[in-house]
């Protein structure tokens, strides 16, 4: 039998949010078992970037990633979040190690190609996530926290969107461990209706996603971020759940399937 491993990816939201982000800490120090955190950071990073008289240019919820905004989110997500979460996850006794995908070369992507005519940048596409590298850290006992930055094998850091990074690691563990995936952030859940906190979708199969994709159900920046989750699960991750920062017990949210 597999040992349990628990991935949570936390947003950038939370990660502004000094009192969610404090109790997200908490419940994942309390975690049993071995465990990986994935960070976002857009709206830190376009905070900086304004500091610094950069334009923070966005199409359809992407970041466009020219080469000042890559100098922004990698001393951002690389340094400033990462390390910051680091250090708190100390102090809260988990040997935490800060890693983007360049390091120990864990995750390798390609520079998005153009997309409807759209050039993103040095954006990435993952190619592959080496979980064996991965999992030897984690026999040491060191937790993982990744940023939301990959690497081309050819000296070029590219931004990539950090459900990516949560979706391709948990997929890169699968073959070692029983995975356990937990997108975290502000709501509870995906929401049937998008103005009623309440209104939780308790599961969501391929099926569902394709109905509630069509008729507007899901739309955004979560159509993403469950395409990610399915593409979990096909790749044998044990569970994937979409739930409220402060609820990574895995009893509320939405289960997917």
């Amino acid at each position: 039998m597999k040992e349990k491993l628990t991935i949570v990816k936390v947003g950038g939201a939370v990660v502004e949010d000094e009192a969610q982000l404090s109790q997200l800490l908490k419940d994942f120090s309390a975690i049993e078992g071995r465990k990986v955190l994935v960070h976002g950071g857009g709206r830190k990073a376009t905070k900086v970037a304004e500091a610094l008289g950069i334009e923070s240019k966005m199409v359809g919820g992407r970041r466009i990633t020219d080469a000042d905004m890559l100098s922004v989110v990698t001393m951002v997500y690389g340094g400033l979040v990462n390390k910051n979460l680091v250090a708190r996850l100390q102090a809260n006794g988990v040997n935490a190690l800060g890693l983007t995908g360049a390091d120990m070369d864990v995750i390798r992507s390609h520079k998005r190609p153009l997309k409807d005519g759209i050039d993103f940048g040095f954006v990435g596409d993952v190619d592959r996530a080496d979980g064996k590298m991965l999992s030897r850290l984690i026999e040491e006992g060191v937790t993982p926290v990744m940023a939301p930055l990959t690497h081309d094998g050819q000296g070029i850091i590219l931004n990539t969107n950090a459900d990516t990074i949560a979706s391709e690691t948990a997929k890169a563990f699968a073959p070692y461990y029983d995975v356990t995936l937990v997108f975290s952030f502000e709501k509870k859940g995906v929401l049937r209706y998008p103005d009623d906190d309440d209104s939780v979708i308790p599961t969501i199969t391929r099926a569902d996603f394709i109905k509630y994709k069509e008729d507007g159900t899901i739309s955004g920046g979560m159509l993403p971020k469950i395409e990610n989750a399915l593409a979990a699960i096909d790749a044998g991750v044990s569970r994937v759940i979409i739930t409220l920062a402060t609820a990574l017990d895995g009893h509320s949210g939405t289960v997917i399937q």
